[in-house]
């Protein structure tokens, strides 16, 4: 693989790192400035993607071999240089010779790292012959969380399901298409498996716009788990739902396809700008507008509102594995009072005897079942009407104590597991 793959890869590691940026922009902005084929762009990819996802193994294999870490003021990215070294070495089976070359030629192309090239050859030449050894002996699930997850998780799931949920983001996540039932090239696909309600997940799929049907609009990308809130609304036939937070759009061509007439609501002009994109690709309609949710007020109310809050997204670190590292507790309590003014205005839109749906792609019980216990509160026209099985295609495991929605990344393990998502179905009396 080529000099410049691995200098992007290096370029987007950094800007997680160090900036705290979202994984996403990071590898857009070092990809679009290296202009690499196809092949170097995927090998890039996976290098910052397994980097991260296994950031706290990497972490404590860097420091074995090089128990005193260079000043950072100094060193440049000699530490970025490292773990992606690492990674490759340990976890991408890249060839001993290749990976430590590649390394030292990122050293000796930086001003800073340059001065510590004959560490990094002389550590990653050591981690080429005992790295493996190293690695089996650590508790990977415990190191690739960081401290403050860990110790939520475990009060709220157990260690026991915390390990289970950090062994699941160790997995590549598979890709889940929903509309592609009747899509015989699909499912002919190796590796290809239908999921209970219609959604087809495929673990060796490639380039998603190169499948069949995707230039066509015959499907879209949802995972399993983000496609269950839809399912409490019911039967949804020639009514109007209003869908907030609407973008991508996954949940709103849910609606369309169930035959709702949508109004879709979303704030940000370039996230509006993608669901239109991908309604028109889909060939669907919905009624989009450009609005804040606190400011939206329509006439007349609505029967069935949905509300897929902005929140931590703890849910998805199997697909963002950049999360743990760039987020902090802080986040979660700024995302929840957030929410909490979402769905204030929500609950004001909802017609009488009408539903509400509150959703969010997260596992902290903040943003979720507390969430919901203040707003039933503060808000004593609402009730919340608990789920069953059945309505859940018969999955009990997924509907909690309380009668809610509650999905961990750990449910369908064997198969690739699933994000992690709560929702709350509240009908107004």
């Amino acid at each position: 693989m080529s000099v410049s793959a691995r200098s992007a890869a290096l370029a987007a590691l950094g800007d997680v790192l160090r900036k705290r940026r979202p994984l996403d922009a990071a590898l857009n902005t070092a990809l679009g400035a290296a202009d690499l084929s196809a092949r170097d762009a995927g090998f890039a990819n996976t290098i910052v993607y397994e980097t991260l996802r296994r950031f706290g193994q990497l972490d404590g294999l860097v420091h074995h071999f090089v128990p005193k870490s260079p000043p950072p003021h100094k060193a440049g990215p000699t530490l970025e240089i490292l773990l992606a070294g690492a990674c490759e070495l340990v976890f991408l089976d890249v060839a001993p010779h290749a990976a430590v070359d590649g390394a030292n030629r990122l050293a000796a192309a930086d001003p800073k790292a340059v001065h510590f090239k004959p560490l990094i050859n002389a550590a990653l030449r050591r981690i080429a012959r005992e790295g493996k050894d190293v690695a089996a002996a650590q508790d990977a699930g415990r190191l690739n969380l960081p401290d403050w997850l860990w110790a939520r998780w475990s009060e709220v799931f157990g260690e026991a399901t915390t390990r289970a949920i950090a062994q699941a983001h160790l997995i590549v996540a598979p890709l889940d298409i929903a509309g592609a039932e009747d899509h015989a090239e699909l499912r002919a696909l190796p590796a290809s498996q239908m999921l209970p309600g219609g959604i087809l997940r495929l673990h060796e799929a490639g380039r998603t716009e190169n499948l069949p049907g995707f230039a066509e609009g015959a499907w879209w990308v949802q995972d399993f788990a983000a496609s269950l809130p839809v399912r409490l609304l019911g039967d949804m036939r020639g009514q109007t739902v209003i869908d907030l937070c609407a973008a991508p759009g996954g949940k709103t061509a849910q609606l369309v396809r169930a035959g709702a007439h949508v109004v879709a609501v979303e704030r940000e002009p370039s996230r509006a700008a993608v669901l239109r994109g991908n309604l028109a690709r889909l060939r669907m309609a919905a009624d989009i507008v450009q609005a804040d949710v606190r400011d939206y007020k329509p006439a007349p109310h609505a029967p069935l509102v949905l509300l897929d809050a902005p929140c931590s997204a703890t849910g998805t670190i199997r697909r963002h594995p950049d999360l743990p590292w760039i987020k902090s507790a802080a986040d979660i309590f700024a995302c929840t009072d957030t929410a909490s003014e979402l769905i204030d205005a929500a609950a004001e839109m909802v017609a009488e005897n009408g539903l509400l749906v509150f959703a969010v792609c997260s596992l902290e019980p903040e943003e979720g079942f507390e969430q919901i216990a203040r707003f039933l509160e503060r808000h004593q026209e609402f009730r919340r009407e608990a789920l069953c099985a059945e309505e859940m295609l018969g999955l009990s495991e997924l509907i909690s104590p309380e009668g809610d929605l509650r999905t961990l990344p750990c449910h369908f393990a064997p198969s690739g597991g699933m994000d992690g998502f709560y929702a709350a179905r509240l009908r107004r009396k």
